[in-house]
């Protein structure tokens, strides 16, 4: 008997397959931009930059005008300017509602200059103008009146409403008592709080000042605060004033 033998031709190896390797299909990863990727270990936030606080009434920040300048007769030119001027209202100590407390602060500077070469001097004067509408710290302020007293007199006891006869009389003593509240109120008024008087002798004389506390008494309603600067250039024989005055805040 004859066997039949059955030949499978082998299929030809492709060279370009590696026979370990799976027959799989490939995945394709999309390309990575190495500027998106992100960094190896832990994320660092970036720190932001320190932003000064704005302007407004929280941190008391207020406009100061534009410097002022004047010439004098002999040809010297005085000019005084501020900068940086802060105004905050605070609680005051005495917890009254007639007391007006206020932190201030600014940098207050002066200039003069003229002709030949001597040097100039004189006084800066710095401080603080706080306006009441009413002011009551120069009146009587709250007072309190009243009487009281006995009056006798002679009145009806033990009356029968339903009997016409009267059981008859007796003494009665009263005792009144009226009373009121004066209030002493006056139109109103300016407080001038002087800070500093500088004594220099210079061109350029400035004062600075920080976290100064100014407060008044006896003050009700509206109140207005505004910083006042004085620049002096005194000689032998003259004196020359210049004036500033900062913004008028109302509180």
């Amino acid at each position: 008997m004859t066997a039949a033998v059955l030949c499978v031709p082998a299929a030809a190896a492709d060279p370009g397959i590696d026979p370990a390797e799976p027959d799989v299909d490939p995945v394709f990863a999309p390309a990575i931009d190495p500027a998106l990727e992100p960094p190896l270990g832990p994320v660092m936030q970036p720190v932001a930059a320190a932003i000064p606080p704005p302007a407004g009434p929280k941190h008391g920040l207020v406009f100061s005008p534009p410097p002022v300048s004047t010439e004098t007769p002999d040809g010297w030119r005085l000019t005084l300017s501020a900068s940086d001027e802060t105004q905050l209202v605070s609680a005051p100590l005495t917890t009254a509602l007639s007391s007006r407390s206020y932190v201030v602060g600014g940098t207050f500077r002066g200039n003069i200059s003229g002709p030949g070469t001597d040097i100039p001097e004189g006084v800066l004067e710095v401080g603080y103008q706080i306006g009441c509408g009413i002011d009551m710290s120069t009146s009587n302020g709250v007072t309190i009146t009243g009487t009281a007293g006995a009056s006798p007199s002679v009145g009806l006891a033990g009356v029968d409403v339903g009997s016409p006869a009267l059981d008859g009389l007796i003494p009665v003593l009263t005792t009144p008592v009226t009373g009121g509240v004066a209030i002493g109120l006056k139109p109103g008024i300016v407080n001038i709080v002087p800070v500093t008087e500088k004594q220099f002798k210079g061109s350029n004389p400035w004062v600075l000042i920080s976290n100064f506390q100014v407060k008044i008494d006896g003050c009700v309603g509206q109140s207005f605060i505004r910083s006042f600067a004085f620049l002096t250039r005194s000689t032998d024989e003259s004196d020359s004033v210049l004036a500033y005055y900062g913004e008028t805040k109302v509180v």
